[in-house]
């Protein structure tokens, strides 16, 4: 969507391309907002051999992490300018993988194409569900994978400096921000019944927490390390395509 593009655009300039060393430089693949290891959650397995694509890749740091472990890799986003800035890391690191200007609700790869679909932060949070899942499991070989992760819902039900319930969770879903973004988040409930829907077998859930020491956020500061070893503030989701 044309307010999530321009959303991306400035954050792009602002702060995604200056990080985006930074990011390619790290050596441990990590998961959200606390940098949570995947070595601690393990969703992901062993990547070696498989056809891979990111849906709302960004700078391509995470495809980039998942390439240098073998892994066949195509970062997919709907943003110019943070392509761009992958494919000059790309040149800088010496590392090459195709990176794609789509939507993830309609991604030009084949269908029964890819061995794991992932997303971090991309079309997790940025594309409707109901259309970004589906075409995932379009894309998914039977066995395929799928995995990703999100905001906690109660981070859009929450006020975050003393955890009082605010808003609804009842038909949670679009969340539009003027000026800003628009946000899809479903309920826990509402995420499961579509993933079930579409065909996908759920393998797990991982409530993240912020770990001792943690800082509030540079940039993404809608939530406080405070709150979030209380509450969950992110979610990881892995999901199966039958065999």
């Amino acid at each position: 969507m044309s307010s999530n593009i321009e959303h991306w655009t400035r954050a792009n300039s602002e702060f995604d391309d200056a990080d985006a060393h930074e990011r390619w430089s790290e050596n441990e693949v990590s998961w959200g907002l606390w940098k949570t290891p995947e070595a601690e959650i393990g969703v992901l397995g062993d990547v070696s051999g498989l056809d891979v694509v990111e849906l709302g890749c960004g700078t391509a740091y995470f495809s980039a992490w998942l390439a240098r472990r073998g892994a066949r890799v195509v970062g997919v986003d709907p943003t110019p300018v943070q392509p761009a800035t992958a494919r000059r890391m790309q040149a800088e690191f010496g590392l090459e993988f195709p990176l794609v200007e789509a939507f993830a609700e309609e991604v030009p790869l084949p269908d029964a194409s890819l061995d794991l679909v992932l997303s971090e932060y991309g079309a997790s949070l940025f594309a409707d569900p109901s259309r970004w899942i589906p075409e995932a499991h379009r894309l998914l070989r039977p066995g395929g994978r799928l995995a990703f992760i999100r905001p906690s819902p109660l981070l859009y039900l929450c006020d975050v400096e003393d955890g009082r319930l605010t808003e609804p969770m009842r038909g949670m879903n679009r969340f539009e921000k003027p000026g800003n973004s628009d946000e899809f988040v479903l309920s826990d409930g509402d995420l499961f019944g579509l993933l079930r829907g579409t065909g996908f077998e759920v393998e797990n859930l991982v409530e993240v927490y912020a770990p001792e020491g943690a800082r509030r956020h540079e940039h993404y500061s809608y939530t406080s390390p405070e709150w979030a070893r209380k509450w969950p503030a992110e979610e990881i989701w892995a999901a199966r395509k039958p065999a």
